[in-house]
């Protein structure tokens, strides 16, 4: 059976983020074509603090063989200074860094010079210090963003200076490995621009449509977004709602679900209908007795998980257009799009007061997500683009 090195950033178990979710689901699919031996920055997550990193590889087993080392800085305050002025004085990404693992390097050093690997799964850039170990066999890198784009938006001179290192980044490595994947179109015209001779594929992101299924819950009522605060389009997006939409919505029960700080919750605690759930396990009761499902994102970029995940439960999306990017959604027909505070209000009070525009939105989201993005339907996908990698045999 072929084999597989797979690099990431996490230990995508259990998956209950957007990134955690792509990549489990990646994993599972490459499983079935490949062996696969896999290492893992073991990522701190208040969401998963529960778990010990043994139970959370032990999640992976079936896929293969996993290993999880720490971040450096992350037990270390100074080094975490540390990394920051050196990325400033070096120019370099600040996750080159962050990644710096001696512990990691030289098990990938052992595992490359005593292992055969027919190819290598990079799975996000920020992983860029690793790559030239790597180089000589062929890579897939995944990219769950056009990340010097999303820091770009966001602004301020830090980031901009990021965002910049990123790119130069990005413009170096894009081409020098055998395959690059995007998240959506929109994200793989972004990497053609900034390297013309990259090899780019979209494989999307995708959904349990068995698992996220609609559900009879009566008659649902208001509206529900899903989605922690530490990611900041989500942080920037509850702002946006509290501040401009819900005083021209009305009165309206609106459920906010996912990590959330004490203080942030206790911040919002007087918002009339508003309520933070903080983290939870399942998000299918709470989405499922929405009527409407909203996503006030003005930051953002590859496309919301979340989201595809409203679409398979048959739910009636209101989503800005930045919400709404590398999903091809389309206005009126399987969502509603509104980038001003005035004309998001209005779509979703259409949504509450209308029974027949809320379903016909759902079920069109339902059809959507079936045909589209089910795994499934994506499965033949991967299949067939990390096949045609370990064919060609190149490295980048």
């Amino acid at each position: 059976m072929r084999r597989l090195l797979f690099l990431s950033h996490r230990v995508p178990f259990p998956p209950h983020n957007g990134a955690a979710l792509r990549t489990y689901n990646i994993l599972r699919l490459l499983a079935r074509d490949f062996e696969i031996v896999g290492l893992c920055f073991d990522r701190a997550d208040s969401a998963t603090a529960h778990l010990s990193v043994t139970q959370r590889l032990s999640g992976l087993a079936s896929f293969g063989h996993f290993e999880a080392f720490p971040i450096p800085q992350q037990l270390d305050r100074g080094r975490f200074i540390w990394d920051h002025a050196r990325s400033l004085v070096s120019g370099r990404p600040y996750t080159w860094y962050t990644h710096d693992s001696a512990p990691f390097v030289a098990r990938l050093t052992t595992l490359l010079a005593e292992q055969r690997f027919d190819v290598v799964h990079v799975d996000s850039l920020d992983l860029v210090r690793l790559l030239p170990f790597v180089q000589r066999l062929p890579v897939v890198c995944t990219h769950h963003n056009v990340e010097s784009e999303l820091l770009r938006r966001r602004g301020g001179a830090y980031l901009r200076h990021q965002a910049n290192a990123i790119e130069r980044a990005e413009r170096e490595w894009l081409p020098r490995v055998a395959l690059n994947i995007a998240v959506s179109p929109d994200d793989a015209t972004a990497f053609n621009t900034l390297s013309p001779g990259a090899r780019v594929a979209v494989v999307p992101n995708g959904v349990d449509t068995e698992y996220f299924a609609p559900c009879d819950v009566g008659h649902p009522t208001g509206c529900v977004f899903v989605g922690g605060t530490s990611w900041y389009p989500n942080r920037d997006a509850l702002q946006w709602f509290v501040n401009d939409i819900i005083p021209r919505l009305g009165p309206t029960q609106t459920t906010w679900v996912g990590r959330a700080t004490d203080a942030e919750r206790r911040a919002f605690v007087d918002v009339p209908g508003l309520e933070l759930t903080g983290y939870v396990d399942d998000i299918r009761p709470y989405v499922g007795a929405a009527a409407c499902y909203i996503a006030p994102l003005r930051v953002g970029g590859g496309t919301r998980l979340k989201l595809l995940d409203a679409w398979a439960m048959g739910k009636a999306i209101v989503s800005t257009s930045i919400g709404a990017e590398g999903l091809g959604a389309r206005n009126e027909e399987n969502m509603l799009l509104a980038d001003t505070a005035d004309a998001f209000a209005a779509a979703v009070t259409r949504v509450l007061s209308d029974d027949a525009l809320r379903r016909r939105l759902g079920a069109a989201a339902r059809q959507t997500a079936v045909r589209q993005f089910s795994w499934t339907v994506i499965a033949d996908q991967v299949h067939d683009l990390y096949a045609h990698v370990v064919a060609d045999g190149s490295a980048g």
